[in-house]
């Protein structure tokens, strides 16, 4: 089985500070150390067996190839998107939010290989 890499896009990566940020704002060191612990062992899961992530948002929002895959312990989703030789990694959304909306945002802007 061949691993893929995962490339998280920009936004990708702001969701992640912004996390982080939340949990040591609240005096959570411990969680945000998890928080970073949970995102590296879904990034080693989707990088191996991608298409294992549900496809909800793909068929909802119309955009085909899109997965998303939760994390383990924490009210996270990670959205991806497989392409021959990585994983594009599009937002990190907590489950709270308005999952089309913010996942409109970035499929207007997808050239199909952003990273």
């Amino acid at each position: 089985m061949n691993i893929k890499q995962v490339i998280p896009r920009e936004l990708a990566n702001e969701d992640i500070a912004e996390a982080i940020e939340h949990y040591l704002s609240a005096d959570a060191k411990p969680a945000a150390l998890g928080f970073i612990e949970a995102l590296e062992q879904c990034y080693a899961h989707v990088g191996r067996p991608p298409g294992t992530g549900s496809p909800r948002y793909a068929h909802e929002l119309n955009l085909p190839g899109l997965r998303s895959w939760p994390l383990a312990r924490y009210p996270h989703l990670v959205f991806y998107v497989e392409h021959s030789d990585h994983i594009d990694v599009w937002r990190v959304l907590h489950s709270k939010r308005d999952m089309p909306a913010w996942l409109l945002d970035v499929a207007a802007f997808d050239t199909g290989d952003a990273h």
